[in-house]
């Protein structure tokens, strides 16, 4: 092999080495994350753009088939700052090569349009970061090429700068020197040329999936009150984007603005308050094929604030006001919505309220489904860096294919332990369930008696929804149209429930609303009389004075306030219809 020439496959072999040797380095990277937002996911995020670039690259006919095909997998699988920044870097790299074999400096002209690309990316670039180690392996390339012997030498000594210069980002930064890490995502970057390196010197990289080690990290007290709280982004296509358009609309919804990508696909990060917003309008401009938002406030607690040494997750259809989800540190993670060809994130990138005002006026109705697989990978990357204990309680197993994807998911972290629960309600139901569980995390219990304590509550537990009318669920299949028209002839409505199995049930009807409600009022009475309610909440769609009302009629019936009263998430809504109420409960073990 002529040493001074980058050939198709050397080139495929570098970016592959790369990749697995930034995946190696994700816990660490997480442990030293603390800018822009301290909340210790640099590492994962990075190690999914290079998950994907693994996954999905192929070695092409010559060297700008190869580049392109890398370069389109690290922007599908980019995440995060850095990581939509290295991928606008790769695309920078892959628009860079002109011709088949690469000798040095083609390589240092290539590196540099790389580096000047992912500037461009960026609406404020912030140097001390990324951005500043790209700049400088650039320059230190086309500062030492002619000293240097064969690639490996230049490789090598300007290797040797950058690892001096990420040293210097501890001192470029305030955050950095005051906890005295240095820039996480330019650390990763530092590794791919690592990576990068030992590819040319023949070496290869073991990538070891399974880290268990809990690391420290560096401690900050609180967010600044100016930071925005969610890590907003979405892939993007269309027949042709006008980035010089786009990127000043974006500012103004809020801040960390990077747009990488091409003409024809667009991969957008945006930290803000308001994702829907950002949503509504890139809903405007092209098709979404992707959208993700993290909860950075949630994860700047979980690295730096963790109350608990045992994760409790659940998925967006369980129906639990903010309030408590934030107090007992809950992660939810959101299903999809298909509406009009664009999937939205359940509760994140709309909210019941909005598809209220779409739903009488949709020609295809929408439809939902459970988290990617790969969201959910990136999901458990991220929490089990900080822990090892996870409990994750879902909507029932028989109404979603939701408790499947994470058991797949949690299949992936064999060294942790990932209880995954099939709570088999719905809703509020869901709700409670999660409440409780919660509850027992924070009175210390432990994993195995808490598992067995909430399968035993959810035989305990059940949810009973006065539907106004039957259309919704005509529309959304849940029942079929000649059930629904025999509804409408006969004005039915019906009192809908989850059987012990998970099922979704006809659990009574009605002739008008105040015969179906009766029907619930009698089955509460009865139960509080067997056993007696230990707590319950009223939710509802778009129905605050039925839900009210509700409210005020069972506090006499069991003596006590609902735990809450509540809109439901828009997934339900979109089942259950617009001006539906249930009471859900648990009741208490007469044993």
């Amino acid at each position: 092999m002529n040493q001074n020439l980058l050939t198709n496959e050397l080139i495929f072999n570098s970016f592959m080495i790369g990749a697995k040797n930034v995946i190696n380095e994700k816990n660490n990277l997480n442990a030293i994350n603390v800018f822009p937002v301290p909340d210790g996911d640099t590492g994962s995020n990075l190690a999914s753009m290079m998950t994907s670039i693994l996954e999905r690259s192929k070695l092409g006919q010559d060297s700008m088939e190869t580049m392109r095909s890398i370069a389109d997998a690290a922007i599908i699988g980019a995440r995060g700052n850095s990581g939509i920044i290295f991928a606008q870097y790769i695309n920078g790299f892959s628009m860079g090569i002109k011709k088949e074999i690469i000798d040095k400096d083609a390589f240092v002209e290539i590196v540099t349009e790389a580096s000047d690309c992912a500037y461009k990316a960026i609406a404020k670039p912030v140097e001390g970061t990324i951005i500043t180690l790209m700049r400088s392996w650039a320059l230190s390339l086309k500062h030492l090429k002619d000293a240097a012997g064969d690639f490996i030498d230049l490789m090598m000594k300007s290797f040797k700068q950058v690892k001096q210069d990420l040293v210097k980002t501890t001192e470029m930064l305030t955050v950095l020197k005051e906890n005295k890490v240095v820039d996480a995502g330019a650390k990763g970057f530092v590794h791919f040329i690592e990576g990068f390196i030992k590819a040319l010197k023949g070496e290869e990289v073991f990538m070891d999936f399974e880290e268990v080690e809990m690391i420290d990290h560096p401690h900050v007290d609180h967010l600044d009150e100016t930071q925005t709280r969610y890590c907003t982004e979405a892939l993007l296509h269309d027949k042709h984007f006008n980035v010089d358009e786009i990127k000043p609309i974006l500012e103004t919804l809020g801040d960390s603005l990077v747009v990488a990508g091409s003409d024809r696909t667009l991969r957008i990060h945006i930290h803000t308050d308001h994702p829907e917003d950002v949503f509504a309008y890139l809903n405007s401009i092209g098709r979404i094929a992707e959208q993700k938002v993290d909860d950075m406030k949630m994860q700047f607690e979980v690295v730096n604030q963790r109350n608990y040494p045992i994760a409790l997750v659940t998925d967006s259809i369980a129906d639990l006001p903010v309030e408590l989800v934030e107090k007992y540190q809950i992660h939810m993670v959101p299903l999809n919505l298909m509406i009009n060809k664009t999937s939205f994130l359940d509760k994140l990138t709309i909210h019941s309220s909005r598809f209220y005002d779409m739903m009488n006026t949709l020609k295809v109705y929408p439809t939902s489904s459970q988290p990617n697989a790969k969201s959910l990978e990136n999901f458990f990357s991220f929490l089990t860096t900080y822990y090892n204990d996870v409990i994750v309680l879902t909507v029932s197993q028989k109404m979603s294919g939701t408790y499947q994807s994470f058991v797949d998911a949690a299949s992936k972290f064999g060294k942790h332990d990932i209880r995954v629960i099939d709570s088999r309600q719905n809703s509020g139901a869901e709700g409670l369930l999660v409440l409780k569980a919660a509850q027992m995390i924070e009175a210390g219990k432990k994993m195995d008696d808490i598992v067995a304590s909430l399968e035993k509550l959810r035989q305990q537990t059940k949810i009973l929804v006065s539907v106004k009318t039957l259309k919704y669920m005509v529309r959304s299949g849940r029942v079929s149209k000649v059930t629904g028209w025999v509804g409408k002839v006969l004005n039915l409505k019906p009192v809908i429930s989850i059987d012990e199995a998970g099922n979704g049930i006809i659990f009574n009807k009605g002739l008008s609303l105040r015969s179906s409600n009766n029907k619930i009022k009698k089955h509460v009475e009865e139960v509080q009389k067997t056993y007696g309610i230990e707590t319950y909440a009223i939710v509802h769609a778009n129905a605050t004075n039925r839900a009210n009302e509700y409210a005020k009629g069972y506090e006499e019936i069991i003596g006590k306030k609902p735990e809450y009263i509540m809109d439901i998430s828009t997934v339900v809504a979109m089942n259950a219809g617009i001006g539906s109420v249930a009471i859900a409960y648990i009741r208490k073990d007469k044993s």
